[in-house]
């Protein structure tokens, strides 16, 4: 198991803030569809657990982008702040909005054969295709 740490963070504009009591700091990239189309690139992210401590929930709008998971954005900057885990509560939290950034690692990226060919990471990672996350991780 992954070691955890207090995280914190804000979208562009500050009205959303997020701390996490317990986020992996291993950072990575999903290449699926919808997150591609959400942020026209790979989503880059941490995961946050379930202790999460939103302030300006105001200012959060949340989308069901499938049955089991919503992804959060901030109203007033359209930031993307979260992919939310019905079920579990799970936070897999938008690297881009932590303070923590030199502590981020990035080793790992799933929906690989997803992937567009005009992009390319150099570092190495673990790598999982559609079939395999949803073999490692579905109910």
């Amino acid at each position: 198991m992954a070691e955890q740490h207090p995280v914190s963070g804000s979208c562009l504009c500050s009205k959303v803030t997020i701390q996490a009591k317990a986020a992996d700091l291993h950072v990575g990239a999903c290449h699926c569809g919808m997150c591609r189309k959400w942020g026209s690139g790979p989503f880059l992210a941490v995961d946050g657990g379930t202790e999460v401590a939103i302030e300006g929930e105001e200012y959060v709008s949340r989308y069901a982008s499938s049955e089991w998971a919503e992804r959060a954005f901030c109203k007033a900057c359209g930031s993307h702040l979260f992919y939310l885990l019905k079920d579990s509560g799970q936070h897999i939290i938008s690297a881009g909005l932590l303070d923590q950034q030199e502590k981020m690692v990035m080793d790992h990226q799933i929906f690989i054969d997803k992937k567009p060919e005009y992009y390319d990471f150099s570092n190495k990672t673990e790598n999982l295709t559609e079939a395999e996350v949803f073999a490692k991780y579905a109910p």
